[in-house]
């Protein structure tokens, strides 16, 4: 009997999941513990192994398609072994009512040909899948006029890329007759101002990417931001970690971190000025009690924020501790959605990568993220005496909307005061 593969829930808070990518296609075999795809949900992403031996039977939902977790996307078995009925059944029931219960399914075109829409001119009531929808939304088209091949009439995300290629092909064909079809190797070809014809290599947006790319620019769109910056100098902090670190790392096993350091006087100044420590929702202004700290990581398919929740009840040792052990899940695909939830600020840091001042985007709702640079070696005046210290760039985005720039301004010089004084940080 075939085996049901379905789509995991990767955390509580987790409503929706999609493949990223098939790594086995249909007919190919399978070991149990091979991975056979990658699946996506909001800033996760991790692999799905197969639940047992035999051959990928079938693939009932195809790359990008959301479907809620527990909904049957492929099936394993013996080659030759028939799910077609299951499958059918799946697909006839997501085509109808488009509930979760009836599962997800390919959007495969009937062998009859096109088969006209019946769906009702409004767009809700129209029959498609949830990313052709966005598809087609992303595109400008209506999707009143495209034609479902799907099962029921149903618009398929084939259908909405043949209706872009269409609209494509006409644009472009009185811009020049030499312009190249797409090749065979999925490359589209165009042609250059020179006459010549230039390929490039098309990249699906999918997975970690596109959550990434939504939210990006739902946050430039949905918030007022500034950005403020500074340099603090960190030269004393920087003496205090390299005499804190040896200690630290023989009696307590923790490699004291300058962002250590700086996340502590984040949370530090938050508390002193609470209007930071805030979210703009549904037209309020939410300030909370407690601090919940975002550490933004760098992972080779996107960035994740984990979450130290209750950050401002952690010395520095804790938040250290905090850093690296989320650090390590992002990194391992072990982090859980609820570890990226419900964060009140940010830090990201870029100075590994030689990055002096930047813009951050806001996290939103949060009403601020601290973007922290490089150390960088300067000749600085103290008092009539010129000397050589280290100076740490922070740039400040904030939402207009919740705060102004003064008091935006007192919060960074809050940071930066603590950083200057870095033994209030160990106090």
């Amino acid at each position: 009997m075939a085996v049901e593969v379905v789509m995991p829930k990767l955390g509580m808070a987790m409503k929706e999941g999609s493949v990223s990518l098939w790594h086995k296609k249909e007919g190919d075999p399978v070991t149990k513990g091979d991975i056979i795809a990658n699946i996506g949900s909001e800033k996760i992403e991790t692999d799905l192994e197969a639940p047992a031996d035999g051959v990928l039977l079938k693939i009932v939902v195809p790359e990008g398609e959301g479907v809620p977790p527990g909904t049957v996307i492929g099936y394993i078995g013996q080659p030759g072994e028939q799910v077609g009925g299951v499958a059918a059944g799946a697909a006839e029931g997501a085509a109808t009512d488009g509930s979760p219960s009836g599962g997800a399914v390919p959007d495969a075109a009937p062998s009859g040909g096109t088969v006209p829409s019946e769906a009702p001119v409004h767009g809700r009531d129209i029959k498609i899948s949830p990313v052709a929808r966005k598809m087609a939304e992303a595109a400008g088209l209506d999707i009143a006029k495209l034609t479902g091949t799907g099962p029921q009439g149903r618009i398929t995300k084939e259908d909405v890329e043949h209706a872009i290629a269409n609209a494509t092909s006409a644009s472009s064909a009185s811009a020049s007759a030499g312009e190249a079809t797409a090749s065979s190797t999925g490359t589209n070809a165009t042609a250059a101002p020179s006459g010549f014809v230039e390929h490039t290599e098309q990249i699906p947006v999918t997975g970690i990417r596109k959550v990434i790319a939504a939210r990006m620019h739902d946050s430039l769109q949905q918030s007022a931001q500034l950005t403020l910056t500074l340099r603090a100098d960190v030269t004393d902090l920087l003496a205090l970690q390299r005499q804190m670190s040896e200690t630290a790392q023989r009696q307590h096993e923790v490699k004291l971190t300058v962002t250590d350091f700086i996340a502590r006087a984040v949370v530090l100044s938050l508390k002193r000025h609470k209007q930071m420590n805030s979210a703009y929702i549904d037209d309020r202004i939410h300030v909370f009690d407690h601090v919940h700290l975002g550490i933004a990581v760098a992972l080779d398919k996107g960035l994740v924020v984990p979450v130290i929740c209750h950050a401002d009840q952690y010395s520095v040792l804790d938040l250290s501790r905090q850093i690296k052990a989320l650090a390590l899940q992002a990194r391992n695909g072990q982090l859980g959605s609820d570890a990226l939830q419900g964060s009140t600020f940010t830090i990201t840091n870029l100075g590994a990568y030689g990055i002096d001042y930047f813009t951050p985007i806001l996290n939103t709702p949060e009403a601020g993220i601290l973007g922290v640079g490089g150390v960088a070696e300067m000749l600085v005046y103290k008092g009539d005496d010129l000397q050589r210290r280290s100076l740490l760039p922070l740039s400040l985005t904030f939402d207009h909307r919740v705060l102004d720039g003064a008091p935006a301004a007192e919060f960074l010089r809050a940071v930066k005061d603590a950083l200057e004084d870095p033994y209030r940080l160990v106090l």
